[in-house]
């Protein structure tokens, strides 16, 4: 039984491991997703009762697959310090202590575990060099474009607890923000919105410098892929 379990947790390559898996995962946007409507102002009552229904539900869930990973777990030691092992406790922990801080938006490094079932696609050899070029750094792009959404996610995440109370109409909320991350990790910069705080304006200073990477990392991977290619293909 302990196999069996451990096979459905820990092997997205079966059906029952990849049902599992995906079904985590929608619950883990779906929890993302009511967070951030969770800081939009002026909710109703009724709103508000539904999203703590929600968070309830897919935190008991989440608090359930915890522990039955670290029950299936050969080293469970190993596993509660693991990345993966911090990053599940810190994604419901803040729901059963009232420490003020609320660490839901970890949770999006979760969606990481996701590339486990990437490994189940086969990749063809492609006929024109571009695409064999892409094909090559295709894991590279997918999973720079994934951490790229995450710290997007987190940039106005960040920037909303720093500057909502110092200007609460252009950082409403999280969705406000996410016009400020896309702006300032792509170093585009308009201006129309920017950080007043001390806290705010050091964060976008590591938002900027992370910027920079965004920006050149892409281009390099193609470039580096191109030029595989081409040697590939004697040219």
């Amino acid at each position: 039984m302990n196999k069996k379990i451990k096979g459905i947790i820990e092997n997205p390559q079966t059906i029952q491991g990849k049902i599992f898996a995906l079904a985590i995962q929608f619950l883990i946007i779906i929890s993302l997703i009511t967070f951030s409507i969770d800081t939009l102002p002026n909710l109703s009552v009724a709103t508000k009762k539904i999203l703590r229904t929600i968070e309830i539900v897919t935190v008991i869930i989440f608090t359930f697959e915890y522990l039955t990973r670290i029950f299936v777990a050969d080293n469970k030691l190993k596993f509660v310090f693991s990345f993966f092992g911090v990053v599940d406790l810190f994604a419901i922990l803040p729901f059963y202590i009232a420490s003020g801080i609320d660490l839901r938006a970890v949770r999006i490094f979760r969606l990481l575990r996701l590339f486990r079932i990437l490994k189940l696609l086969r990749y063809s050899e492609a006929i024109g060099r571009f695409h064999r070029a892409f094909l090559i750094a295709k894991e590279e792009l997918i999973l720079f474009s994934f951490v790229s959404l995450i710290l997007l996610y987190l940039s106005a995440v960040g920037i909303y607890f720093f500057e909502n109370q110092a200007q609460p109409e252009q950082f409403k909320s999280v969705f406000h923000c996410l016009w400020w991350a896309v702006t300032t990790l792509t170093t585009v910069g308009y201006g129309d919105v920017f950080p007043i705080t001390a806290g705010g304006r050091i964060f976008t200073f590591f938002v900027l410098m992370v910027g920079l990477g965004i920006v050149a990392v892409p281009a390099g991977l193609v470039a580096s892929a191109l030029s595989q290619a081409r040697r590939e293909d004697g040219c």
